[in-house]
């Protein structure tokens, strides 16, 4: 019997309040599979909408599965900065997804960046006076 090897990919979901990107690449970085929300649905509002999210994974595992892609490390990232600190709606339902499309995961991280002091806020010493 021929038993085909089972690769270990990287999947990094970029969710934010416009869009949802699912991206598959081997430990290598190389691209094995990409889906946006924009391929999915024709509606620019709705790119980021937690059903699209769910087409969108489903999409993007159909084409790592012929690859032969059967676990995955998970790297969630959203905008970040202090107006988006967290991942967009998309997130957690593409996770979701792929556990139930029979993808083994491995770990999940987060790898929204952070803002750390950062410039000066605008409004001087005592703030914006109304």
């Amino acid at each position: 019997m021929t038993e085909k090897k089972e690769i270990i990919a990287i999947v990094n979901i970029k969710a934010t309040y416009n869009n949802t990107i699912i991206h598959f690449t081997d430990l290598a970085g190389n691209t094995l599979a990409m889906v946006s929300g924009g391929q999915v649905t024709k509606h620019s509002r709705l790119k980021a909408n937690p059903t699209v999210a769910m087409f969108v994974a489903k999409k993007a595992v159909e084409k790592a599965k012929e690859l032969g892609v059967r676990s995955i490390f998970v790297r969630v990232s959203g905008k970040g900065g202090k107006l988006a600190p967290t991942p967009g709606p998309g997130a957690n339902a593409a996770i979701k997804t792929l556990a139930k499309e029979g993808m083994k995961i491995l770990s999940i991280t987060s790898a929204t960046p952070t803002p750390r002091g950062g410039p000066k806020p605008k409004g001087g010493k005592r703030g914006r006076r109304v």
